[in-house]
């Protein structure tokens, strides 16, 4: 009986063992953590001293941090695009020519077009099962309000449950609207109405009225009816603020104030589900963009307002994805990564003259400009079995630099046909290379080629030349607050001959710009950027706009309503309302 029962418990120990040690053979899984407009000052592990961020610092301590991590482009949409698929927006077209340069408006045509490749869609062919929770502002629909060719679900993504924009002050009530804010005050429709009643009661004879006049009067109506529709965005909240699970609308509109929660646990059961097999989970925080918001339990936790709140409850959620992982036994066989898609919105104040945004630290400027305060985000990146952790590396990365880690370790083929401008972190993060493979990084204001770094090989130097620079409000302040965000077209940037140069290792708070008598590389710096720029020009091919007006304005048969309109597109079914599985 003895000897039975000393193999029985040896037994259940082995099988004890087998469960808790990794599996060597087991490709990773990835567990990405995008955190929106977040600055790189506001973690501890970046310097804060006055946010509490624990989860995200002990990414920090137990993994690899990178100090010059940069995003590849300023704004949400394109930073976005160029991280999933390892490109410069420009590639796609997800980079645009106008002053919009994301995504307003919900019914809209343009978006990631289908031709590109995602590290999901990749990693999914690789038998990987694949998440995206929470933001995915890169499209919806194209010709009908159900063809979903840019939803996740088109893009790799096996399950998704989020929001296909990013969260607009239009989706909370009392936040006023990012149409435009005077369009809540004045009555342009009364204007409109009144005009074009002239209008018609010309065009019968029966008021007399110049035709120069009545060419305004047409002119102006036109712009009333804008405003009115704009401002009918505004009011009609359920147009752009509708929450998705796969195809289905299962919130319109959605109530921001504990999805983080809802999203959370929709993470940790997707982690649940999927642990026995290779999974890929991108959760996509919708905080902290405006409008702020935070669950119950994290109002007036810190002491730096709803902002501060709300990075408190990203960093309760990257806790509770990573208790996760452990109680699974998966830590050690799973790649995290952490990072901002951009700088903070610096210019963004609430309709009740409220100032809540994130903080760059030492660099300059903030969202909307390639500043590094705007492109400088936070990368952290963390996986026991496969890279030592407490280390720093200090040399230029990209967020595009994701799509060739993933696609490798996945076990799948780099794609030959077309251009990757991301390249494999693992040689640095397992610290097989002292210097990264990006020499330079061209960095993309819109569509427009606004200012380029480059890392000789040899020497310390990481230079940064601009070619335009925006035009700041006030003018000795790093913002624009006359635009509420800064824009890129030849209306609002300064254009510099020669242009401006930095360095980087000596001034990153890019205060001083060098000339030909402060700076004896000047004139050789300038040559070699030169030089690259244009290699770099003439291979990015011609591609459409997707973010060209015709494929941003709302276009009614694309609205996704998941009632009859005579209802008001409302509706309230989604079963992660109510969770309480997470805890405090």
């Amino acid at each position: 009986m003895a000897s039975h029962w000393t193999l029985s418990c040896a037994i259940l120990v082995a099988c004890a063992s087998a469960r808790a040690a990794p599996d060597s053979s087991r490709r990773p899984n990835f567990v990405l953590f995008m955190v929106d407009d977040m600055g790189i000052g506001d973690l501890g592990c970046y310097g804060n001293d006055t946010l509490k961020t624990p989860n995200i610092d002990r990414l920090a301590e137990e993994g690899v941090r990178l100090t010059q991590h940069i995003a590849s482009s300023p704004l949400c949409t394109p930073s976005r695009a160029g991280f999933l698929t390892g490109r410069y927006p420009i590639r796609s077209g997800m980079a645009g020519h106008y002053d919009v340069g994301v995504y307003i408006i919900s019914a809209s045509s343009g978006g990631l077009p289908p031709r590109e490749l995602t590290f999901a869609r990749l990693a999914k062919e690789q038998g990987y099962s694949t998440a995206l929770i929470g933001k995915w502002h890169l499209g919806l629909n194209c010709d009908r309000h159900d063809d979903l060719c840019h939803h996740p679900n088109s893009h790799g993504f096996d399950h998704f449950y989020g929001i296909s924009m990013t969260n607009l002050r239009d989706c909370t009530p009392g936040n006023g609207s990012v149409f435009l804010f005077a369009f809540d005050h004045v009555p342009y429709g009364a204007l409109a109405a009144a005009l074009l009643t002239v209008a018609l009661l010309q065009a019968c004879g029966v008021v007399p009225v110049s035709r120069r006049t009545l060419l305004v009067m047409l002119g102006v109506s036109a712009l009333s009816v804008a405003a009115v529709f704009l401002t009918f965005l505004n009011t009609f909240r359920p147009l752009n603020c509708f929450l998705m699970r796969n195809a289905e609308v299962v919130e319109q509109p959605y109530v921001a104030e504990n999805l983080t929660r809802r999203m959370t646990a929709e993470a940790l059961e997707f982690i649940q589900e999927n642990s026995e097999k290779p999974f890929l989970l991108f959760l996509s925080f919708l905080q902290v963009h405006t409008a702020l918001f935070a669950s119950p339990h994290f109002r007036g936790r810190s002491s730096h307002g709803i902002y501060g709140d709300a990075v408190m409850e990203v960093d309760w959620s990257v806790g509770e994805v990573l208790r996760a992982l452990e109680s699974q036994q998966l830590t050690n066989q799973t790649l995290v990564y952490l990072t901002s898609d951009q700088g903070p919105h610096l210019e963004e104040i609430s309709i009740r003259g409220e100032v809540h945004h994130g903080y760059t630290g030492i660099y300059r400027a903030g969202k909307s400009t390639n500043f590094e305060g705007g492109i400088r985000v936070p990368g952290l990146l963390r996986w026991p079995g496969g890279f030592a952790g407490g280390r720093d590396v200090s040399e230029a990365t990209s967020n595009m630099d994701i799509f060739p880690t993933v696609v490798k370790l996945a076990g799948a083929t780099m794609p030959q046909d077309r251009e990757i401008d991301g390249r494999d972190l693992m040689p640095l993060l397992r610290g097989e290379s002292e210097h990264s493979e990006h020499e330079f990084l061209f960095h993309y204001c819109n569509a427009y080629l606004n200012a380029v770094r480059w890392t000789p090989r040899n020497g310390s130097a990481v230079w940064k030349v601009f070619f335009f620079t925006p035009v700041f409000h006030p003018e000795n302040s790093s913002t624009c607050f006359h635009t509420h965000a800064c824009f890129c077209t030849p209306d609002y940037v300064t254009f510099h001959q020669p242009p401006l140069l930095y360095d980087l290792a000596r001034d990153p708070s890019e205060s001083r710009p060098l000339t030909p008598d402060t700076e004896p590389a000047f004139h050789a710096v300038m040559e070699a950027v030169a030089e690259a720029t244009e290699r770099h020009r003439r291979g990015v091919e011609p591609v459409p706009d997707q973010l060209a007006p015709g494929h941003v304005l709302w276009k009614p048969w694309l609205q996704p309503c998941c009632s009859s309109w005579s209802q008001l597109c409302h509706c309230a079914r989604d079963h992660q309302q109510g969770q309480t599985l997470l805890s405090q």
